[in-house]
């Protein structure tokens, strides 16, 4: 297989030249913060994406159609190109125009949105009410877009300025679809007794078509809090990885190339925050993926 692309976290391979084939799209071990890709890996981490993801896609599929064409492919429609490594980590995927634009929804006030409030009492610009602390739940959930600037990072911006890079239309469409899958997140979370503060999505066209791409509502890409301990004003229990960032936050590091040596303890705390979570939402293991995963593998035909 051909390899065509490398983000933080995914490897991307052509299945097939053809621009309508679809692609193989594999969630790595790998773990970032301040967009600098760290030089250790987290056991199973990326295997909890890929099911994480499957399983929102498939909860979400009638608000919005997805990428996916296989979230546990079979080793055989591959070939021989089937890198063992990549069992429980690798699906199949349609081809999409992505839309530059990250779909933020946020239901708490936490991270980059809260520094922002602290300092100018806005949230992407919004302005909202004074006296919100730490962790507060908002009036109601936020759709906050987020484009990435010329140096490569996140750069948070109001939706009228998104209207006018993207259109009105489209920016409408998007806010209302990610709006509808956060909320659809929320409830499910509820029953494992857990918050969604914030999420990321990225969408994509497929046949004229939005869709919905690369991960759903993971501990990559969102906020998990503890229902059960949630306090507002007092910093939640997170699944998620909020914990590294706060431990990079504590060296004197500058935030650029190279990321400084993880200790063995963070690496297994973020293993265990994130198998903890994909169990408490969605009731099954990871373990129980992987199985189904090499099972498929080792009953491949060549």
């Amino acid at each position: 297989m051909k390899h065509v692309y490398s983000g933080k976290v995914r490897d991307v391979y052509e299945l097939d030249a053809l621009q309508s084939a679809p692609l193989l799209m594999v969630a790595s071990n790998r773990v970032s913060a301040f967009d600098v890709i760290m030089s250790e890996t987290v056991p199973d981490k990326g295997a909890v994406l890929t099911a994480m993801s499957a399983y929102w896609m498939d909860k979400c599929a009638d608000i919005v159609d997805n990428h996916l064409v296989s979230a546990l492919p079979n080793p055989s429609i591959l070939g021989e190109e089937m890198d063992p490594d990549f069992i429980g980590r690798a699906v199949v995927v349609k081809r999409a125009k992505m839309v530059e634009l990250e779909c933020i929804v946020r239901g708490y006030l936490a991270g980059s949105a809260y520094k922002e409030y602290l300092a100018y009492g806005t949230v992407h610009g919004a302005v909202l009410g004074k006296g919100l602390r730490l962790a507060a739940k908002l009036p109601e959930p936020m759709f906050c877009p987020s484009i990435k600037n010329h140096l490569g990072h996140d750069e948070n911006i109001s939706i009228a300025r998104a209207r006018e890079i993207f259109g009105y239309e489209l920016v409408e469409e998007l806010s209302k679809l990610s709006l509808m899958i956060y909320k659809r997140g929320q409830e499910l979370c509820a029953n494992g007794s857990i918050l969604l503060a914030d999420t990321k999505f990225e969408f994509g066209v497929v046949d004229d078509q939005l869709v919905l791409c690369d991960e759903v509502m993971t501990p990559d890409s969102s906020r998990f809090w503890d229902a059960e301990r949630y306090v507002d004003g007092v910093e939640p229990i997170q699944f998620d990885k909020q914990p590294l960032r706060d431990y990079l936050d504590s060296l004197e590091w500058d935030k650029t190339p190279p990321p400084p040596k993880l200790p063995s303890e963070v690496l297994a705390s973020l293993a265990d925050r994130y198998r903890s979570v994909y169990r408490r939402i969605t009731g099954d293991s990871v373990d129980s993926w992987l199985a189904e995963a090499l099972e498929r593998y080792n009953s491949r035909v060549i």
